[in-house]
């Protein structure tokens, strides 16, 4: 069976698509590498940030759902999404950049021998940074070159997907038997697992709490996390995995910019295994991704009708140079 390759994305939901483009952009450093609508939902944006030039394992990407409640945080549910930077001294870097503009966070920790520092943005959506220092695995991505950050402080890519939940003796027979993983070290509640070549850029951590009371799904929470697959063979692979294990699963979904399976495995865990490419460059080039709508073929057509039902939002960085402070 070939093995995951790591953390492919984590989709989450958002009460405003314009504040979430300011957060990542503005604050975050984080690169919009593609504005589009849900493919299942039409009159939804779905943002992707990630690194310079939008690779795997590096986006995060968002929903603004119509009308939908704020999320309550709880148990089962993934919980936090983890960003890597490449070092201490990054941490100490964004300690006071959050401090300036005001971003709540929690002051550097430290998790199974990694600094940390957990923040959150305006909707209570839960996010760390993680540094890379001394970290193996997985390769980071590259910095948005042209981002607010200093290169040697930037976001990196994604670290290591944090999942609350009930049942911990469940979900760990999913994720090391049928999903591979292997658990390498415990913290109290908090167990660590990873896969593939393993690191920051591979890792679960999963936090045992049966005290909590069940998460509900609403803005400023997470949708669904993807791992890495190669290629569609290797998909396909793990279609035939999951059915095998008794899994409902989506089968074969073409998400243009990636093919992708979904399968629910514990209460509100969605995840999601998606092939590293085709990647996001192929409808605009690299200086001007995000800039425009874009739409995957099949819904070219109903274009016009798409542009009625979201509002704009003006996403034109290519004539901004940005003061890296």
């Amino acid at each position: 069976m070939t093995a995951l390759k790591g953390i492919h994305h984590v989709t989450a939901i958002t009460s405003s698509a314009e504040k979430n483009y300011e957060f990542f952009t503005y604050v975050l450093g984080m690169r919009l590498v593609k504005k589009t609508v849900n493919q299942d939902d039409i009159q939804t944006y779905h943002l992707f940030f990630a690194d310079d030039e939008g690779s795997a394992g590096t986006d995060m990407t968002f929903f603004d759902f119509p009308g939908i409640a704020k999320g309550v945080h709880g148990t089962n549910e993934i919980s936090k999404t983890s960003f890597r930077v490449p070092s201490d001294a990054a941490l100490d870097y964004w300690v006071q950049r959050f401090d300036r503009l005001e971003v709540k966070h929690t002051g550097m920790k430290e998790q199974f021998g990694k600094k940390t520092l957990s923040f959150v943005d305006f909707d209570d959506q839960q996010y760390q940074l993680i540094s890379d220092e001394n970290n193996t695995g997985v390769a980071a991505g590259t910095p948005w070159k042209k981002g607010p950050v200093p290169l040697e402080y930037a976001i990196t890519g994604l670290g290591p997907i944090h999942i609350r939940i009930a049942n911990f003796d469940n979900l760990k027979e999913i994720l090391e038997k049928v999903l591979l993983f292997k658990e390498i070290d415990t913290s109290g509640s908090y167990h660590l697992f990873e896969v593939g070549e393993g690191g920051n850029g591979a890792q679960v951590v999963v936090e045992h709490n049966a005290v909590l009371p069940q998460a509900r799904q609403g803005f400023g929470t997470v949708h669904h996390t993807a791992f890495r697959v190669e290629d569609r063979s290797v998909l396909e692979e793990w279609i035939s995995r999951l059915e095998n294990f008794g899994f409902q699963t989506s089968g074969y979904v073409d998400r243009h910019f990636f093919e992708s399976l979904y399968a629910r495995v514990a209460p509100q865990i969605l995840f999601e295994f998606a092939t590293d490419g085709p990647g996001f460059m192929g409808d605009e080039p690299y200086e001007t991704l995000g800039e425009k709508l874009s739409l995957p073929p099949f819904l070219e057509p109903k274009r016009e009708q798409i542009e009625q039902l979201v509002r704009p939002i003006h996403t034109v960085r290519s004539t901004i140079e940005f003061d890296k402070e």
